[in-house]
Protein backbone atom coordinates (compact mmCIF):
# COMPACT_ATOMS: atom_id res chain seq x y z
CA UNK A 1 0.00 0.00 0.00
CA UNK A 2 2.79 2.41 0.92
CA UNK A 3 4.57 1.62 -2.38
CA UNK A 4 1.46 2.62 -4.32
CA UNK A 5 1.23 5.87 -2.39
CA UNK A 6 4.88 6.65 -3.05
CA UNK A 7 4.47 5.86 -6.76
CA UNK A 8 1.44 8.14 -6.96
CA UNK A 9 3.33 10.97 -5.23
CA UNK A 10 6.29 10.48 -7.60
CA UNK A 11 4.07 10.62 -10.68
CA UNK A 12 2.26 13.68 -9.34
CA UNK A 13 5.52 15.51 -8.56
CA UNK A 14 7.01 14.80 -11.99
CA UNK A 15 3.78 15.47 -13.94
CA UNK A 16 3.01 18.88 -12.45
CA UNK A 17 6.06 20.67 -13.96
CA UNK A 18 5.40 18.98 -17.31
CA UNK A 19 1.76 20.08 -17.27
CA UNK A 20 2.81 23.60 -16.33
CA UNK A 21 5.34 23.63 -19.19
CA UNK A 22 2.71 22.42 -21.68
CA UNK A 23 0.28 25.06 -20.45
CA UNK A 24 2.93 27.75 -20.81
CA UNK A 25 3.78 26.54 -24.35
CA UNK A 26 0.11 26.63 -25.33
CA UNK A 27 -0.24 30.11 -23.85
CA UNK A 28 2.73 31.32 -25.91
CA UNK A 29 1.15 29.85 -29.04
CA UNK A 30 -2.19 31.50 -28.28
CA UNK A 31 -0.43 34.85 -27.84
CA UNK A 32 1.51 34.37 -31.08
CA UNK A 33 4.91 34.45 -29.38
CA UNK A 34 6.29 31.10 -30.63
CA UNK A 35 8.06 31.50 -33.99
CA UNK A 36 8.50 27.72 -34.42
CA UNK A 37 4.77 27.19 -35.01
CA UNK A 38 3.38 26.90 -38.56
CA UNK A 39 -0.10 28.40 -38.83
CA UNK A 40 -1.63 26.73 -41.87
CA UNK A 41 -4.36 29.32 -42.55
CA UNK A 42 -4.58 33.09 -42.79
CA UNK A 43 -7.10 35.76 -43.73
CA UNK A 44 -6.28 39.39 -44.52
CA UNK A 45 -8.05 42.64 -45.35
CA UNK A 46 -6.36 45.37 -47.39
CA UNK A 47 -6.84 49.01 -48.40
CA UNK A 48 -4.85 50.44 -51.30
CA UNK A 49 -4.29 53.42 -53.54
CA UNK A 50 -3.56 52.96 -57.23
CA UNK A 51 -2.39 54.87 -60.27
CA UNK A 52 -5.81 54.80 -61.98
CA UNK A 53 -7.07 57.50 -59.68
CA UNK A 54 -8.66 56.07 -56.60
CA UNK A 55 -8.94 53.55 -53.78
CA UNK A 56 -9.46 49.82 -53.54
CA UNK A 57 -10.40 47.17 -50.98
CA UNK A 58 -9.26 43.55 -50.92
CA UNK A 59 -9.72 40.30 -49.02
CA UNK A 60 -7.42 37.27 -49.19
CA UNK A 61 -7.58 33.75 -47.84
CA UNK A 62 -4.33 31.79 -47.73
CA UNK A 63 -3.27 28.24 -46.88
CA UNK A 64 0.22 26.77 -46.64
CA UNK A 65 1.15 24.11 -49.18
CA UNK A 66 4.72 24.02 -47.81
CA UNK A 67 6.67 25.83 -45.13
CA UNK A 68 7.39 28.84 -47.35
CA UNK A 69 4.63 28.68 -49.96
CA UNK A 70 0.90 29.49 -49.72
CA UNK A 71 -2.02 29.05 -52.04
CA UNK A 72 -4.05 32.28 -52.12
CA UNK A 73 -7.58 33.30 -53.06
CA UNK A 74 -8.38 37.00 -53.37
CA UNK A 75 -11.14 39.38 -54.31
CA UNK A 76 -10.66 43.10 -54.90
CA UNK A 77 -12.98 46.02 -55.58
CA UNK A 78 -11.83 49.40 -56.86
CA UNK A 79 -12.82 52.36 -58.98
CA UNK A 80 -11.14 52.91 -62.33
CA UNK A 81 -10.56 56.22 -64.11
CA UNK A 82 -9.22 57.28 -67.48
CA UNK A 83 -5.91 59.20 -67.17
CA UNK A 84 -7.39 62.10 -69.17
CA UNK A 85 -10.28 62.74 -66.77
CA UNK A 86 -10.30 66.42 -65.73
CA UNK A 87 -13.08 68.04 -63.71
CA UNK A 88 -14.74 71.01 -65.44
CA UNK A 89 -17.17 73.69 -64.19
CA UNK A 90 -19.47 75.80 -66.35
CA UNK A 91 -18.08 79.34 -65.88
CA UNK A 92 -21.40 81.05 -66.68
CA UNK A 93 -23.20 79.97 -63.48
CA UNK A 94 -21.82 80.66 -59.99
CA UNK A 95 -23.39 77.59 -58.40
CA UNK A 96 -22.63 75.18 -61.23
CA UNK A 97 -21.46 71.69 -60.21
CA UNK A 98 -18.29 70.03 -61.40
CA UNK A 99 -18.32 67.28 -64.02
CA UNK A 100 -15.81 65.48 -66.24
CA UNK A 101 -16.22 66.60 -69.82
CA UNK A 102 -16.40 63.66 -72.23
CA UNK A 103 -16.80 60.97 -69.56
CA UNK A 104 -18.99 58.18 -70.90
CA UNK A 105 -19.14 55.87 -67.89
CA UNK A 106 -18.05 55.44 -64.28
CA UNK A 107 -16.23 52.15 -63.65
CA UNK A 108 -16.04 49.73 -60.75
CA UNK A 109 -13.86 46.62 -61.03
CA UNK A 110 -14.24 43.35 -59.13
CA UNK A 111 -11.24 41.03 -59.39
CA UNK A 112 -11.66 37.46 -58.10
CA UNK A 113 -8.40 35.57 -58.51
CA UNK A 114 -6.10 32.74 -57.41
CA UNK A 115 -2.37 32.71 -56.89
CA UNK A 116 0.60 31.78 -54.74
CA UNK A 117 2.74 33.58 -52.19
CA UNK A 118 6.38 32.62 -51.62
CA UNK A 119 8.43 33.69 -48.61
CA UNK A 120 11.75 35.13 -49.80
CA UNK A 121 13.09 36.04 -46.34
CA UNK A 122 11.66 34.69 -43.09
CA UNK A 123 11.53 36.57 -39.82
CA UNK A 124 14.45 35.96 -37.48
CA UNK A 125 12.49 37.39 -34.56
CA UNK A 126 9.28 39.35 -34.02
CA UNK A 127 11.06 42.68 -34.54
CA UNK A 128 12.29 41.77 -38.01
CA UNK A 129 10.54 41.95 -41.40
CA UNK A 130 9.42 39.06 -43.60
CA UNK A 131 9.67 39.60 -47.37
CA UNK A 132 7.18 37.81 -49.61
CA UNK A 133 6.43 37.64 -53.34
CA UNK A 134 2.93 36.96 -54.70
CA UNK A 135 1.45 36.42 -58.12
CA UNK A 136 -2.20 36.10 -59.15
CA UNK A 137 -4.36 35.40 -62.18
CA UNK A 138 -8.07 36.00 -62.34
CA UNK A 139 -11.12 37.61 -63.89
CA UNK A 140 -12.09 41.25 -64.31
CA UNK A 141 -15.77 41.99 -63.80
CA UNK A 142 -15.93 45.65 -64.80
CA UNK A 143 -19.19 47.50 -64.16
CA UNK A 144 -19.81 50.56 -66.35
CA UNK A 145 -22.49 53.03 -65.21
CA UNK A 146 -23.44 55.67 -67.80
CA UNK A 147 -22.76 59.33 -67.05
CA UNK A 148 -25.82 61.52 -66.52
CA UNK A 149 -25.69 65.32 -66.57
CA UNK A 150 -27.92 68.21 -65.53
CA UNK A 151 -28.37 70.13 -68.78
CA UNK A 152 -29.51 73.75 -69.14
CA UNK A 153 -32.18 74.63 -71.71
CA UNK A 154 -33.10 78.21 -72.67
CA UNK A 155 -36.23 78.85 -74.74
CA UNK A 156 -35.77 82.62 -74.95
CA UNK A 157 -33.58 85.41 -73.65
CA UNK A 158 -36.13 86.49 -71.01
CA UNK A 159 -37.29 83.06 -69.88
CA UNK A 160 -35.86 81.30 -66.84
CA UNK A 161 -33.59 78.45 -67.92
CA UNK A 162 -34.80 74.93 -67.14
CA UNK A 163 -32.60 72.03 -66.09
CA UNK A 164 -33.13 68.51 -67.42
CA UNK A 165 -31.26 65.38 -66.35
CA UNK A 166 -30.15 63.26 -69.27
CA UNK A 167 -27.50 60.79 -70.33
CA UNK A 168 -24.34 62.25 -71.80
CA UNK A 169 -24.12 61.57 -75.55
CA UNK A 170 -21.11 62.76 -77.58
CA UNK A 171 -21.92 65.12 -80.46
CA UNK A 172 -25.27 66.25 -79.05
CA UNK A 173 -26.48 69.38 -77.24
CA UNK A 174 -25.12 68.15 -73.88
CA UNK A 175 -21.63 67.72 -75.35
CA UNK A 176 -20.96 71.46 -74.90
CA UNK A 177 -19.61 72.71 -71.57
CA UNK A 178 -21.72 75.91 -71.61
CA UNK A 179 -24.91 73.81 -71.82
CA UNK A 180 -24.13 71.68 -68.76
CA UNK A 181 -24.99 72.74 -65.22
CA UNK A 182 -23.15 69.81 -63.65
CA UNK A 183 -23.05 66.12 -62.94
CA UNK A 184 -26.31 64.40 -61.94
CA UNK A 185 -26.69 62.08 -58.96
CA UNK A 186 -24.44 59.01 -59.14
CA UNK A 187 -27.47 56.74 -58.81
CA UNK A 188 -29.17 58.22 -61.88
CA UNK A 189 -28.96 55.60 -64.63
CA UNK A 190 -27.60 52.87 -62.37
CA UNK A 191 -30.14 50.44 -63.86
CA UNK A 192 -28.38 50.85 -67.22
CA UNK A 193 -25.07 49.52 -65.85
CA UNK A 194 -23.32 47.04 -68.13
CA UNK A 195 -20.60 44.46 -67.36
CA UNK A 196 -17.36 44.20 -69.35
CA UNK A 197 -15.49 40.93 -68.64
CA UNK A 198 -11.72 40.66 -68.82
CA UNK A 199 -8.66 39.05 -67.27
CA UNK A 200 -5.97 40.32 -64.91
CA UNK A 201 -2.46 39.33 -63.83
CA UNK A 202 -0.64 40.64 -60.76
CA UNK A 203 2.88 40.56 -59.35
CA UNK A 204 3.46 41.91 -55.84
CA UNK A 205 6.04 42.15 -53.05
CA UNK A 206 4.99 42.55 -49.43
CA UNK A 207 6.84 43.36 -46.21
CA UNK A 208 5.24 41.80 -43.11
CA UNK A 209 6.17 43.39 -39.75
CA UNK A 210 3.62 42.23 -37.12
CA UNK A 211 5.04 41.79 -33.60
CA UNK A 212 3.12 38.53 -33.13
CA UNK A 213 3.49 35.42 -35.26
CA UNK A 214 -0.28 34.79 -35.43
CA UNK A 215 -1.01 38.33 -36.69
CA UNK A 216 -0.35 39.98 -40.04
CA UNK A 217 0.59 43.59 -40.67
CA UNK A 218 2.16 44.29 -44.04
CA UNK A 219 2.87 46.86 -46.71
CA UNK A 220 2.49 45.59 -50.27
CA UNK A 221 3.39 47.13 -53.59
CA UNK A 222 2.90 45.68 -57.02
CA UNK A 223 1.65 45.93 -60.59
CA UNK A 224 -1.60 44.75 -62.19
CA UNK A 225 -2.32 44.25 -65.89
CA UNK A 226 -5.99 44.32 -66.92
CA UNK A 227 -6.87 42.97 -70.39
CA UNK A 228 -10.21 43.21 -72.22
CA UNK A 229 -11.41 41.82 -75.57
CA UNK A 230 -12.38 45.35 -76.67
CA UNK A 231 -11.73 48.96 -75.71
CA UNK A 232 -13.54 50.11 -72.57
CA UNK A 233 -15.97 52.99 -73.26
CA UNK A 234 -14.41 55.38 -70.77
CA UNK A 235 -14.09 58.73 -72.56
CA UNK A 236 -15.33 60.48 -75.67
CA UNK A 237 -12.79 62.50 -77.67
CA UNK A 238 -9.93 60.50 -76.09
CA UNK A 239 -8.16 57.24 -76.90
CA UNK A 240 -9.61 54.28 -75.01
CA UNK A 241 -7.66 51.06 -74.53
CA UNK A 242 -7.99 47.30 -74.15
CA UNK A 243 -4.97 46.92 -71.86
CA UNK A 244 -4.20 48.84 -68.68
CA UNK A 245 -1.17 48.70 -66.37
CA UNK A 246 -1.69 49.81 -62.77
CA UNK A 247 0.72 50.27 -59.86
CA UNK A 248 -0.54 50.21 -56.29
CA UNK A 249 0.45 50.53 -52.63
CA UNK A 250 -1.53 48.54 -50.06
CA UNK A 251 -1.82 48.28 -46.27
CA UNK A 252 -2.74 44.79 -45.04
CA UNK A 253 -4.06 43.50 -41.70
CA UNK A 254 -5.03 39.96 -40.76
CA UNK A 255 -4.54 36.90 -38.60
CA UNK A 256 -3.32 33.31 -38.81
CA UNK A 257 -4.76 30.14 -37.35
CA UNK A 258 -4.37 26.36 -37.46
Amino acid sequence: MSKNILAFIFILVTALPLAAQLQDDQSRIDRGEDRNVLYRNEGTFGVYIHTHGGLGLSYRRGQHVSGTRKRMLEIEAQNFKHPKEVKTVNPVYDNAKGFVYGKLNSFLILRPGVGFQNTLYQKGDKKSVEIRMSYFLGADLTFAKPTYLEVIYKRGALETPTIATERYVPGTYNDTVSNVYGKASFFRGIEKTTIHPGLYAKLAFSFEYADRYNRIKAIETGAVVDAYPWELPMMAHQKNQQFYVQLYLKMIWGKKWF
